[in-house]
């Protein structure tokens, strides 16, 4: 069994050198043109990350999600705003249905009715027509999924400041591939979980250093109860974020409904109070633009409602719950743990 503590090291290299603070503010702010992303994906690219879910007959490395997830997490980390795990996810999807994957970043569109995380950024979307689009897609395809060229897509940016999310909307037209049984949703709500998890990781270690570093009245803040309380709720919830999102991964491809809301209620409702603590800890100085926290708890708002909030599957859980016939322990075992 291949670890990801194999690939790990050098895969945060790579995101290092190619997707540091200063290239991500570079392609927020669309430096460079359009696609000031480029240089950064091309790098990626040509690592051959890219097909690390792929199998090994179709030219991947045969991976499962549960070996990689320290790699997402490690996006999450670096608050890389590149689609680089949706991609991923997409060319395994690709190569199982026998089409080329293109070269360029795609985002994962479950819904057409919400933003999709990267969507300004990407050069295609796998859009799930089965699933809740909320939109006239066009498409005469009954439950599929298509890769949809996003320069053929109305995309709408949703105007939040420095966000890469966009609206999609208009004909989706593209190759298709048949729908996993449950749709993109559940795949993708792991990958928001484990992005969560990855920045709520480092938030924790900034946080922590920064109160031990910060002298007022003659000691570091760190010291004083009320902040040491702080941290050590921050703690609880990235442990709890990072186990949640580990046992959504372990049952990819067939991810069930139960285990992706599990991992996305976690994370997701996790999300605003990590933000919350670390600013708090930070004080004035974690919202300035020159400060490295404010790129990682706006995507962490951004990822907190991607591919369903923690009140959708909540919804979700319980209506699967009420359909479950077993007691609720043998049900919970079943559903999330088997």
């Amino acid at each position: 069994m291949v670890h990801d503590i194999d690939i790990l090291e050098p895969f945060a290299r790579l995101l290092d050198d190619a997707t540091g603070p200063a290239t991500i503010r570079a392609i927020e702010r669309g430096e460079a043109g359009e696609r000031a992303w480029a240089p950064a994906w091309q790098a990626i690219a040509e690592s051959g990350f890219l097909d690390a879910l792929v199998a090994e007959p179709h030219g991947g490395a045969g991976l499962t999600l549960a070996q990689c997830e320290g790699l997402v997490r490690a996006i999450g980390a670096r608050a890389v705003p590149l689609p680089i795990a949706e991609t991923m996810l997409a060319r395994r999807l690709l190569a199982d249905a026998g089409i080329a994957a293109p070269d360029g970043p795609i985002v994962l569109a479950t819904s057409l009715a919400q933003p999709v995380p990267g969507a300004q950024v990407a050069t295609h979307a796998l859009v799930d027509i089965g699933g809740d689009t909320g939109a006239d897609t066009g498409a005469d395809t009954g439950d599929a999924l298509i890769l949809a060229p996003l320069a053929g897509l109305n995309c709408a940016p949703t105007g939040v400041h420095h966000a890469l999310s966009a609206r999609l909307g208009g004909p989706v037209q593209g190759p298709q591939l048949a729908r996993p049984a449950g749709g993109l949703r559940p795949s993708a709500a792991v990958l928001r979980a484990l992005l969560i998890a990855g920045a709520a990781e480092r938030l924790t270690e900034m946080s922590t250093a920064y109160a031990n570093d910060r002298v007022q009245f003659g000691k570091p803040i760190g010291r004083q109860q009320a902040v040491q309380q702080m941290l050590s709720v921050m703690a609880e919830d990235m442990v709890a974020c990072r186990i949640a999102a580990q046992l959504g991964a372990q049952g990819w491809p067939a991810v069930t409904v139960a285990a992706a809301a599990v991992a996305k209620i976690t994370a997701s409702a996790a999300a605003p109070r990590i933000a919350a603590s670390a600013h708090a800890v930070h004080g004035a100085i974690g919202i300035s633009q020159d400060h490295d926290l404010q790129l990682l708890t706006r995507r962490l708002h951004e990822w907190r409602l991607a591919d369903g909030s923690e009140g959708y599957w909540s919804g979700v859980l319980g209506a699967a719950r009420l359909h479950g016939a077993a007691p609720t322990v043998d049900w919970v075992r079943a559903a999330i743990f088997a």
